[in-house]
């Protein structure tokens, strides 16, 4: 179904899907108004969408007339093979990591061009970071972000170049050779680090998740203070609980086969 004559060529599912992206992680709580802006479609659509969203739960509506995503997109959201497979295999490994480095742990993959934060595990003595779960950050300025644009598509890391290289502090690397010669470092030495290029005073170390198929499916990685980080003990640590995701991968899709051929 085409749309109004403000805008014929967007679907109602299309203005549908541009509510639900109005939100973000700068913006949790939207007043309608604010949804209607954001998305691009006038605000007597926003209302009826809106409504019909909130009646299906995948939006809430606070005290305040506020909206925030609704606990029924969540769950729906917990379906997906990232979160069922990847995480639920992850999430032990990743466990053991933060409890022998005292750090933050990431799982993430490559979404675009960006990072998605699939898991994130912290402790009291860790440093501060700004990354969440289900949060996105750029590829190039982050440990797993290199190790996923070391292994993506030459296309991709052209296309990361050409949208620009934005610069989050002094360190972090803006050009394209630049860039180019560090993931080919990271692809041989299986292991990247970004030293303060995404936040001063972290230094975050990652290798790459393989899946049964040797294709690289995620990311994981640990950030530590860069004044106490020691990048070989990291990737000592890393490394093993990374094999031990893809070994735990391959085991479970050896028993799929395996029934599906009975």
């Amino acid at each position: 179904m085409a749309g109004n004559s403000r805008d014929p060529g967007r679907s109602v599912t299309a203005r549908a899907l541009s509510v639900l992206t109005a939100f973000d992680i700068d913006h949790v709580r939207l007043t309608l108004t604010a949804i209607a802006r954001r998305a691009q479609i006038p605000l007597a659509t926003a209302h009826r969408l809106v409504r019909e969203l909130e009646l299906w739960g995948a939006l809430e509506r606070d005290g305040d007339g506020r909206y925030s995503i609704g606990l029924r997109l969540w769950e729906i959201g917990l379906l997906s093979p990232v979160n069922t497979r990847l995480r639920e295999v992850a999430l032990p490994h990743m466990q053991e990591l933060c409890r022998h480095t005292h750090d933050n742990v990431h799982l993430a993959v490559r979404a675009g061009l960006e990072v998605v934060y699939v898991e994130k595990l912290t402790t009291p003595r860790a440093v501060p970071i700004i990354s969440r779960s289900g949060g996105r950050l750029p590829l190039h300025s982050t440990g797993v972000g290199k190790v996923l644009l070391a292994h993506a598509p030459t296309t991709v890391v052209h296309e990361c170049c050409e949208r620009g290289l934005v610069r989050y502090t002094a360190y972090t690397i803006t050009e394209p050779g630049r860039l180019g010669r560090e993931l080919q470092t990271v692809r041989s030495r299986g292991f990247a680090q970004a030293n303060e290029e995404m936040t001063l005073g972290n230094c975050s170390v990652a290798v790459p998740v393989f899946d049964a198929g040797g294709a690289v499916v995620a990311a994981l990685g640990v950030v530590s203070h860069s004044a106490r980080a020691d990048v070989a003990k990291l990737v000592k640590a890393l490394l093993p609980a990374a094999e031990g995701i893809r070994q735990r991968l391959l085991e479970l899709e050896r028993t799929e086969l395996d029934l599906l051929s009975r």
